[in-house]
């Protein structure tokens, strides 16, 4: 859906939402409607709303929100298929929000669990993987790394094809040049050097168990600000899919998206992901230490993925050449690449069904909806509420 087909004017006051799509640390995301303009709600669209004193004790969370809305601002000056167009923003005094399209799929992690074993089929996700690529080539062809890669942030469009959300942790990088990309690997072989020395005699190896994949809320230490350099040293991410380059604090760029590339290729191939131990300190050190364990045959996918999870950022896979390397990969072989997008079957194509389930078309109101929670005793005392601290007893919505 084209943000042309619907008013960029969003106003609250003419906005009804259908339901909640979900809750997260952040925000909320809402499926509304203009009941003016689309009164029928035939057009329905995803609207994600940040409060500015969020009940959750983000602090940043405004700051995080606007920044989300700069970068899809900047992606619909150059879309891509992958990516979602802003539809419209606004401001109020208690909210930040913005508007793209509703993507009726679901996101990947829903539609793993819906498999039979909850893993995906080495064509199922040589498809994913791929469009996902084409996703981040692009966005660091803008100079964005994206950060915040994992099952979760990966939406099923009605046509079947993914798309990425959540921007909120994605900075503004420039890409080194070939002299400096070579007298950095100097310098960083000798201090990873050091520090890995550090880290084995702290940390003893242990066995990988297979385990259901545990969420954890994504973390920040708070940046001093949106870095414009060659590289980033704030410490963002989900704990399972960081990248030990993050984990050791040694500044990190681009590679750390291809890393989180393989660990979600590893869950979708085993249905867990590789590091995740006993509690974050076990995971840490299984990030830094570990090698991804394989079962049965290696294969092509497998090779992707180790070369993928290669601890060294300087000799991971797409960190000389970018997305070119990696489509270069055996795995890829006979992959038209230029088609991808032009595919009309894609794996899983949500029924119509999907797209509005029977909606209550005379909705809700968006500021009633917060009025009411916030009035609920705080999340932290009560014992009803989800995986991300927001009471879940809102019954009547």
């Amino acid at each position: 859906m084209a943000p042309a087909a619907l008013s960029p004017d969003l106003n609250i006051h003419n906005l009804r939402a259908l339901k909640v799509l979900g809750n997260g640390a952040m925000g909320t995301v809402f499926l509304v409607h203009n009941h003016l303009t689309d009164p029928s709600a035939h057009s329905p669209f995803a609207l994600k709303v940040v409060e500015k004193r969020s009940p959750t004790g983000k602090a940043d969370a405004d700051r995080r929100a606007r920044w989300e809305v700069t970068v899809l601002e900047r992606l619909n000056q150059k879309p891509h298929s992958s990516l979602p167009l802003l539809i419209g923003s606004f401001e109020t005094e208690d909210i930040v929000a913005w508007a793209i399209p509703y993507c009726p799929g679901g996101d990947l992690n829903v539609l793993r669990h819906r498999q039979m074993d909850r893993v995906f089929s080495p064509a199922v996700i040589r498809f994913y993987v791929a469009e996902i690529v084409c996703a981040l080539e692009h966005l660091h062809s803008m100079g964005i790394v994206y950060r915040d890669l994992k099952p979760e942030n990966i939406l099923i469009q009605g046509s079947g094809h993914v798309t990425l959300t959540d921007f909120d942790l994605s900075r503004t990088l420039t890409p080194k040049s070939l002299k400096s990309l070579m007298l950095s690997e100097q310098v960083d072989k000798h201090h990873r050097g050091l520090t890995l020395t550090r880290v084995m005699e702290a940390h003893t190896l242990v066995k990988l168990r297979k385990a259901k994949s545990a969420r954890v809320s994504p973390m920040t230490r708070k940046d001093v600000s949106l870095v414009n350099g060659e590289r980033s040293n704030s410490f963002v991410g989900t704990d399972e899919y960081l990248a030990p380059e993050v984990v050791r604090g040694d500044g990190h760029e681009f590679a750390v998206d291809w890393w989180a590339l393989g660990i979600l290729s590893y869950e979708m191939l085993y249905g867990t992901t590789p590091f995740r131990g006993q509690n974050r300190k076990d995971t840490f050190g299984r990030i830094l230490m570990m090698p991804p364990k394989f079962t049965g045959q290696l294969t092509p996918l497998t090779d992707l993925i180790t070369k993928l999870l290669d601890k060294d950022p300087t000799r991971r896979l797409g960190y000389a050449r970018g997305a070119s390397e990696i489509k270069k990969h055996p795995f890829f072989v006979g992959l038209q690449w230029e088609l991808l997008t032009e595919v009309v079957r894609p794996p899983f194509i949500p029924s119509r069904d999907d797209v509005v389930s029977k909606p209550k078309l005379d909705g809700f109101s968006i500021s009633e909806y917060f009025q009411k929670r916030n009035q609920l005793p705080s999340p932290l005392d009560s014992p009803s509420r989800d995986d991300c601290g927001y009471n879940v007893s809102l019954t009547e919505f």
